[in-house]
């Protein structure tokens, strides 16, 4: 924009207003801004994805219109629309400014002055919203607490009878008998007898 004083207005005005059904220069000199140095608003708005190609608002215009989340809104269509000047910083500062105008010049072959204004556009839509962590989306997953750790002078398990009952409150115990080799069945018969008296019939 060749000027950014009213940007702040048109955004409130945008917030403020309803959502025309084209957002035409015809629109913006009907909300009171009728200078020339204004009309840049609206490829601005198109990059920031808030306008389609044919001016129609999108889905993002009108999320913006949500007092609650404009700030947040404005700061993801910035950190999408300028995705190149936040590999300088995540956190844009007035101290990253001669960085952002000297990306602008490599990457659009931009004159000093363009670049410049580019520059303070960018930095004036960067007051109005809240930025968002690279890589983080609006609603950020939150990563459930690890399990507890058991104490280790925590009770052992009770011990269960049956083996109806080994998985009882979600504990299973696996038993392993390791036989003898032998061909004597009667060896077999023992160990059989014994594992039913004990573990069954207890």
């Amino acid at each position: 924009m060749v000027s950014n004083k009213n940007l702040p207005s048109i955004m409130q005005k945008i917030v403020e207003g309803s959502a025309p059904e084209k957002f035409t220069l015809a629109h913006l000199k009907g909300i009171g801004f009728t200078s020339s140095n204004d009309q840049g608003v609206i490829p601005v708005l198109k990059d920031l994805k808030f306008l389609a190609a044919d001016g129609t608002p999108t889905s993002r215009y009108h999320h913006y219109r949500d007092k609650s989340q404009s700030k947040r809104v404005l700061g993801e269509a910035l950190r999408e629309a300028y995705e190149d000047l936040f590999h300088i910083n995540e956190q844009p500062t007035e101290a990253d400014r001669q960085a952002i105008i000297g990306r602008f010049k490599s990457t659009h072959n931009a004159t000093d002055l363009v670049a410049e204004r580019q520059s303070a556009t960018f930095f004036a839509l960067l007051k109005m919203a809240d930025l968002p962590r690279a890589g983080k989306s609006q609603a950020q997953q939150v990563e459930p607490p690890p399990p507890p750790i058991p104490s280790p002078t925590a009770p052992p398990p009770e011990r269960t009878t049956g083996l109806s009952s080994m998985g009882f409150s979600g504990l299973r115990y696996n038993i392993e008998v390791h036989l003898p080799a032998t061909k004597d069945v009667e060896v077999y018969n023992a160990i059989f007898k014994s594992l039913r008296e004990h573990l069954l019939d207890d």
